[in-house]
């Protein structure tokens, strides 16, 4: 089977122009190719018609066209998972976020017998490589975590899919305090501003559990939308409106002020609210919606800057 699955890939790669671009790109083929040409190379590859940068108008195809031409530099200190923690307690309050135990250059800085016995590592200027939940110390093995984390801070996040506000980010890796959750793991709640005002919210549950993560779409009324990304189903039951939307809403409506498009990620912990991150380019704005019309409809929401 996997001998199977080995030359069906090969097939592909030799007869897709599309596919064979996604391979390379993996590889880093494509790391010097300029950030237009790029995005609109990987557009093509993903939804298979070119990209309209002078006149987007999609929800995917305006991301695009921010990542281009909308480049302020707070942008850079708030995806920074460190630096943004001073951003969150200046614009709503420190008690917002989940407690910090310890920043460091490098995994051979850490001092493990200083942690407690459950914690989070992770770097700050990617999206998971090199991530580590630890909920027994006794059993972490420490040149894995080391290993994997050396690695993560290698990664160049920016290329992956020319997010910009990465390209910059000073690398560090960060512990937080394990924050307890269901054995699915933590739901986010991920509100979509547009203009900083709130239109959606996606819930994502059970990321680490053998069925794996569901998504879900909400309005602001926690009316559920029919709306679903290919990759991830439904939850198989109906998520409670939290008691705490009204709060994440208003937090939200501040962390995205004057933003053309921000998506501001949230946990609750038993009837808190905690910060979780902040993203400008949900997917990098390369995945697609089912149904398709809500590519557009959310397109229609994001009105791009006029003064670029």
């Amino acid at each position: 089977m996997q001998i199977r699955r080995y030359y069906k890939a090969i097939k592909k790669y030799i007869s897709s122009s599309n596919y064979r671009f996604l391979v390379n790109s993996g590889y880093g083929r494509y790391n010097t190719m300029p950030d237009a040409e790029y995005l609109s190379h990987k557009f093509s590859a993903v939804f298979g018609r070119s990209l309209p940068l002078k006149y987007p108008q999609t929800f995917n195809e305006k991301l695009q066209w921010l990542k281009l031409h909308d480049r302020k530099p707070e942008y850079t200190m708030m995806v920074d998972k460190y630096k943004a923690r001073e951003y969150i307690s200046e614009k709503i309050g420190s008690q917002y976020l989940i407690p910090l135990l310890g920043v460091w250059d490098t995994p051979d800085e850490i001092d493990f017998s200083t942690l407690p016995d459950k914690f989070v590592l992770k770097c700050n200027h990617n999206s998971g490589l090199g991530m580590c939940i630890c909920k027994d110390k006794s059993t972490l093995n420490l040149k894995n975590v080391k290993a994997n984390l050396k690695r993560g801070l290698k990664q160049d996040y920016y290329l992956t899919g020319r997010e910009w506000p990465y390209k910059n980010v000073p690398r560090k890796i960060i512990a937080e305090q394990f924050m307890k959750s269901d054995a699915g793991g933590l739901t986010d709640y991920k509100v979509h501003c547009f203009g900083g005002e709130p239109k959606l919210i996606l819930v994502c549950k059970d990321r680490f559990t053998s069925t794996g993560l569901t998504e879900d779409f909400f309005d602001p009324n926690w009316e559920h939308l029919d709306i679903r990304r290919p990759t991830h189903p439904n939850a198989s039951q109906a998520i409670t409106k939290p008691e705490e939307l009204s709060e994440m809403l208003i937090l939200a409506k501040k962390l995205s002020e004057g933003i053309p498009f921000l998506r501001v990620d949230f946990y609750i912990i038993e009837h808190k609210v905690y910060f979780s991150e902040l993203t400008f380019f949900p997917a990098s704005g390369f995945e697609k919606f089912v149904p398709e019309q809500w590519d557009e409809i959310l397109g229609s929401w994001l009105k791009l800057p006029t003064n670029q």
